[in-house]
């Protein structure tokens, strides 16, 4: 999906309250930045961000980072997060690939990972957020108990996630192919933007949750 730019996007969400400008700095800190020992839980690719928002109001006792590269969709959870009387949300401009150098070993709770780009092409499957390499780097700032949570309407992109998930090391605990028929799986869920414009299609949702 081609995103369209926004003039001084960038330049705002640098100068927001609610960015991280240098998250390296603060490996092994981030609750000393939330200010508490809640556990924190991270979004990689959170868009514009409905699905992170909700959580953290739905739950003020977990703090939650919204990860994203695109300043042209995350401007927009920034300008919804300013009209929130809230404590516990906090965002990141950032390629995931330098995550294990922002967090720290076992800092983070878990890892929601929701319609990820699913780079098509073989010669980009590292860039994959469900690939191995991904997981090798989830591995090092997860708790021993923690867990990833994969959404997506891709097929292609499931079917590859369920063969490298297990070549990581990592076991597939709860898996679905139509999650809003899933009962069990379902309870609770919240919906993101992709979300609801692929169902209000028709189309069926992918999840799993994987563990080491």
């Amino acid at each position: 999906m081609r995103l369209r730019n926004v003039p001084g996007s960038r330049e705002a969400i640098a100068e927001s309250k609610y960015t991280i400008n240098e998250p390296q700095e603060y490996k092994g800190k981030w609750n000393e930045v939330f200010g508490n020992d809640k556990p924190i839980r991270i979004e990689i690719g959170m868009g514009k961000g409905k699905f992170i928002t909700q959580l953290a109001l739905d739950n003020p006792d977990v703090n939650y980072i919204g990860i994203e590269k695109f300043s042209s969709v995350l401007i927009r959870a920034i300008e919804k997060r300013r009209e929130l009387e809230i404590d516990n949300l906090l965002f990141i401009r950032m390629d995931a690939e330098i995550i294990a150098d922002c967090f720290a070993e076992g800092e983070i709770d878990k890892i929601y990972l929701n319609f990820s780009d699913p780079w098509p092409k073989d010669r980009h499957a590292k860039r994959r957020l469900t690939s191995k390499e991904f997981f090798a780097r989830y591995d090092k700032i997860l708790k021993k108990d923690g867990v990833v949570e994969f959404k997506t309407d891709n097929n292609l992109l499931f079917d590859f996630s369920l063969e490298q998930i297990p070549m990581a090391g990592w076991e597939i605990v709860e898996c679905t192919r139509d999650l809003h028929n899933d009962e069990k799986m379902n309870e609770g869920n919240v919906m993101t933007e992709y979300e609801e414009r692929f169902s209000a299609k028709g189309n069926p949702i992918n999840k799993l949750i994987a563990k080491r």
